[in-house]
């Protein structure tokens, strides 16, 4: 169902069972799966290839040209997963030369006046909580949960399951598993509650609680914890996992645990 006071470019690839609300403007090169609803004034740009069965809400803007000086008119995408919430007011803008496209996975819950950057890649399941802002070309695994206005440094990464808290500014990179808060940011235990909600053992989660300690807790440097971990506990892929996302860390990872 389209309402006649929506704009749609002629060359627009719409599914079945799309519901395009008023006042929405989607422009020429855009692809919307079946069973999405477009709530009324929706911007979809150049560029928006949107999945089957999402809910875009009032006042967001898809696939917006970066905020980027060094983009130079390259022909880039947003590419929203299956089953993906956007809820009011978020922006999302397309990638640049770097990446080429920027990504929301499937089943993400995007709340109200959250803004994606150019080249992010945002995994499956995430939930992003209202006014959360994410710079460029930062990369965030699945089932990764960020409270409200989340700041986020761009080129940072954040490993899957991780929980960020409120108002915090992440400025390294999280790893994955972990519930990071306080100023700066430090780990303040794993997120145990999540994990245990996604069906992780608890000899699943005892792994991951003990691989922590060693890395946060027990006043090693980085080097010797990550070489203790690896002499001390038998390979799996939990612990391949953690080892492997802070070794291949760019910008090094967020502070361990302090009582200050």
């Amino acid at each position: 169902m389209i309402q006649p006071l929506a704009y749609i470019h002629p060359q627009a690839k719409i599914a079945d069972n799309v519901v395009i609300e008023p006042f929405v403007t989607i422009h020429k090169d855009v692809v919307i799966g079946e069973g999405t609803w477009i709530g009324p004034n929706v911007t979809i740009m150049d560029g928006a290839r949107i999945g089957k069965n999402c809910r875009i809400f009032p006042g967001a803007v898809i696939s917006g040209i970066p905020q980027d000086l060094k983009f130079a008119g390259e022909e880039t995408t947003v590419e929203i997963g299956d089953n993906t919430t956007i809820r009011e007011c978020v922006t999302i803008n397309r990638g640049t030369k770097d990446r080429w496209k920027t990504v929301v996975g499937k089943n993400c819950l995007i709340q109200a006046y959250c803004h994606i950057a150019h080249d992010c890649e945002v995994g499956d399941n995430c939930i992003f909580s209202n006014s959360t802002t994410l710079a460029g070309h930062i990369t965030i695994g699945d089932y990764v949960v960020l409270a409200g206005l989340v700041a986020i440094h761009q080129f940072v990464k954040i490993g899957s399951h991780a929980f960020v808290t409120g108002g915090s500014l992440v400025r390294k990179d999280v790893p994955p598993y972990v519930k990071a808060a306080r100023e700066p940011l430090s780990y303040v235990g794993i997120n145990s509650v999540g994990l245990r909600r996604r069906g992780f053992s608890s000899e699943q989660i005892n792994e991951i609680q003990d691989i922590y300690r060693t890395l946060f807790v027990k006043n090693h440097n980085i080097a010797t914890a990550l070489d203790i971990i690896e002499a001390e506990k038998q390979p799996t892929e939990i612990r391949d996992e953690i080892l492997d996302f802070i070794r291949n860390s760019n910008r090094g990872i967020m502070k361990g645990f302090s009582n200050g």
